[in-house]
């Protein structure tokens, strides 16, 4: 293969799915330069396949000259598909942004087969990042109380059934365009109005026609895709969007930042892949979002060329509780019910079902349930497919002309005839497919195989109990709408269907257990990026589009802390077996804003605590360890997550315990809040108060050391740890990674150590 000249720009992304998208336009936006390498075409409104023919093509496999648009998996215990082409999933998921469930942030859970499932971010540090991607694809419940949207049988029939079994059926939110623009009447088919600029296609959109195509690909441009919105808003900011660049590998250069490997696709390319020349492009920057089998993939097979790249690589992979299945001939009593199946939306409906972690006794992982539209034409095949009733109906239609012939009396209206052949469509109008997903257990590994991906995640192993569960109240669903049940035909052979895989690159606090860091920055490479859903470190329960694309919201404004200015050359060294140790402590005061100290407000804070390497913490003069976390403010805009922030415990043999944190206001300000404890050197009875209570400033713009002082002062303020705060806390303290009994111990000892010399040592 014929290797080309290499170009060097800023920021490389590879993929424009949630990820990718976003974090093209974030760092568009923010005026740097950015190239999207995107492997398939760009879709306008129209350009999706409907017909056979077009739809015999609309594959992604470059072997055999295919670049079309669905690219299915096949793996040992699963079968998958997702997206190719410029919008990633958007462009065939069914438009569902539900937020992950704030309790279902799990900081430790034990997995069945051993380890331990941990989120190193929580719901409270994503809330502002899952407004900010709810703000650019405007999400919307199906308007079922609106005329024209009414008559929507399923949503009504799967809102029935979850009150029987004393669930809740809701409508989650929808990036559909259902009104013409914000605050109008919603109405099928309607020219949608310009408001953000235009789309990147520069064709017109409409409003949602309610043809249950979503999965397909809208034609009417009726979906809020990543196309129409963050990757269109991307370009406007000068964004590079070059599809057609299928990426083959990437490397650490030795002088900082990465080379990108990668072929070219035509738009109606049938060439084989292998002839085709490589380039290469090289980077500062570099961000892999090009969905979780391919991202992990590209890592596997660059692993020589990425050295120290954590051995977590490959592991935490989950289905995200991804189940099939159908409700079959509902009834209501003795009269058949109408699903009407291909009217609406592919998705009306959602049914949570409760988690231990939402302090339910004995209920396992939680999941949601949600009613699966699908095409008109669909309904066809399906009628076909359904062959007794087919075979005899066409047996009594040819009966009947053979009849006609032999008497010699044909009857010349055939009408009736015709109507009877064609049938009733019972089956197909009074059936309902079901999606189920939820908290399955990451205990899959992703690994290259013969050259090829491939998975040990299997259903029978630490997940079954939930898929079983799953089924269960699927099956009562079916039962309370009268109807029967049926699993999608694979399950029967202990197969999956997932279009939600994750896993594989995940984030976590150490390199030990993640790939990524808590904001997506592999360990060891800086610079690099994870942005899809390879980098969840476990399922995400709902839908995980939305959960993705925060993610990629909060991780791109931690790089822009750093400015646009290229990373320095390091020596991308390789991470020994080491112990990490984190703990969590919430404190809660008064602020007092300006100098306005007769008037206060209440404040607080909540840290995750971490040394990422207890030996180096200990050995190291500042003893410096980063906190993640949040603040809240009503000065603030209520709780704000933080983006950076460090505690240092006695730095350079001083008795100070000091905090720093970055974050932002309401309005997206950057502030810096700084705060000490002071260990003065007398009684023991001093001991409680110094160590549990903290003054602390607010100041002006994001504060670095040793800088600082002339800082503009928002205002100050005083916090405390209570004693029910402080028994909390002492449960937290954990260790990730070798002999962390021992590396517990000489935390403890060093901090003990130094409230000796302070306490009793210290007053003689």
């Amino acid at each position: 293969m014929a290797q080309s000249h290499a170009e060097h720009v800023h920021t490389v992304i590879v993929g424009s799915g949630f990820g990718g998208s976003v974090a093209a336009y974030r760092l568009a936006a923010a005026g740097q330069q950015v190239v999207l390498l995107e492997r398939g075409r760009t879709y306008p409104p129209g350009g999706f396949a409907r017909s056979p023919a077009e739809i015999g093509r609309a594959f992604w496999d470059p072997k055999a000259g295919l670049h079309g648009l669905f690219d299915v998996w096949s793996f040992r215990a699963f079968d998958s598909v997702v997206a190719s082409g410029l919008g990633g999933g958007s462009l065939i998921y069914a438009s569902v942004l539900l937020r992950k469930d704030e309790r279902w942030f799990v900081e430790e859970q034990p997995l069945p087969g051993g380890g331990y499932e941990a989120w190193p971010v929580g719901r409270a540090e994503l809330d502002p990042h899952y407004d900010e991607v709810e703000r650019m694809l405007r999400p919307v419940p199906y308007p079922l109380d609106r005329p024209g949207y009414t008559d929507t049988p399923r949503a009504h029939a799967l809102r029935e059934a979850a009150e029987r079994l004393g669930l809740t059926a809701e409508r989650p939110p929808l990036a559909i365009s259902f009104a013409p623009e914000p605050g109008a009447d919603p109405g099928p088919g309607l020219p949608l109005a310009d408001i953000d600029g235009g789309n990147l296609h520069g064709v017109g959109r409409r409003t949602c026609r309610l043809c249950g195509e979503c999965n397909l690909g809208c034609n009417d441009g009726a979906k809020n895709s990543l196309d129409h919105t963050y990757l269109s808003a991307a370009r406007r900011h000068g964004a590079d969007l070059r599809t057609g660049h299928e990426v083959r590998a990437v490397r650490a250069l030795a002088r900082g930042g990465y080379a990108v490997d990668h072929v070219r696709h035509g738009p109606d390319d049938e060439e084989k892949s292998e002839s085709r020349t490589l380039h290469t492009i090289s980077c500062d920057r570099l961000v892999l979002a090009a969905g979780t089998y391919n991202t992990v993939s590209l890592l596997l097979r660059s692993r020589r060329n990425l050295p120290g790249l954590s051995p977590a690589i490959g592991s935490r992979f989950s289905t995200n509780g991804d189940h099939l299945a159908f409700v079959l001939r509902a009834r209501q009593g003795t009269t058949p019910r109408p699903m009407r199946p291909s009217r609406g939306p592919v998705i009306t409906s959602s049914i949570r079902l409760s988690d231990e972690l939402d302090g339910v006794p004995d209920a396992g992982r939680g999941g949601y349930i949600q009613d699966a539209g699908y095409p008109g034409f669909v309904e066809w095949l399906v009628e076909g497919a359904h062959a007794p009733q087919g075979v005899s109906r066409a047996a009594r239609f040819l009966t009947g002309r053979l009849l006609d012939r032999i008497s010699h009396a044909p009857d010349p209206s055939l009408s009736g005839a015709f109507a009877e052949l064609l049938g009733d469509g019972a089956f197909t109008g009074t059936s309902l497919p079901l999606l189920a997903m939820g908290r399955d257990v990451p205990d899959g590994e992703l690994r290259m195989r013969g050259g090829r991906l491939d998975s040990t995640w299997t259903v029978r192993d630490g997940s079954a109990a939930q898929f079983e569960r799953t089924r269960g109240i699927m099956r009562q669903i079916a039962g309370a709408l009268g109807g029967g049940y049926a699993d999608h035909p694979l399950w029967h052979r202990h197969r999956v269907l997932t279009v939600h895989p994750l896993g594989g690159a995940p984030i976590g606090r150490h390199p030990g257990t993640g790939v990524c860091d808590p904001y997506g920055e592999v360990f060891g490479h800086p610079g690099l990026y994870v942005a899809d859903g390879a980098a969840m470190p476990g399922p995400v329960g709902p839908n995980p589009a939305l959960t993705i694309a925060a993610l990629a919201d909060r991780m791109c404004t931690r790089l822009l802390e750093h400015g646009p200015a290229a990373p320095p050359a390091v020596a991308h060294r390789t991470y020994p077996h080491r112990t990490s140790l984190q703990f969590t402590e919430e404190l809660r005061g008064r602020y007092a804003p300006g100098a306005e100290e007769s008037r206060t407000e209440p404040f607080a804070f909540r840290l995750t605590i971490t040394a990422d390497d207890v030996d180096a913490f200990l050995e190291e003069p500042d003893h410096e360890a980063r906190a993640d976390g949040w603040i809240e403010s009503p000065s603030f805009g209520g709780r704000r997550p933080v983006l950076h922030g460090s505690v240092r415990l006695f730095a350079d043999g001083c008795r100070t315990m000091r905090y720093r944190l970055h974050f932002t206001d309401a309005d997206g300000l950057p502030r810096t809040f700084t705060g000490r404890k002071d260990l003065a050197p007398g009684a023991p009875v001093r001991l409680w108060t110094d160590t549990t209570r903290l003054t602390f400033r607010v100041l002006h713009g994001h504060v670095h050391e040793p800088g600082g002082t002339d800082a503009g002062l928002l205002g100050t303020g005083t916090a405390h740890l209570g004693a029910t705060d402080l028994a909390r806390l002492l449960t937290t303290f954990r260790t990730t990674g070798p002999h962390g009994t021992a590396a517990l111990t000489r935390f403890g000892r060093f901090f003990a150590g130094e409230l000796w010399n302070t306490y009793a040592l210290g007053r003689r």
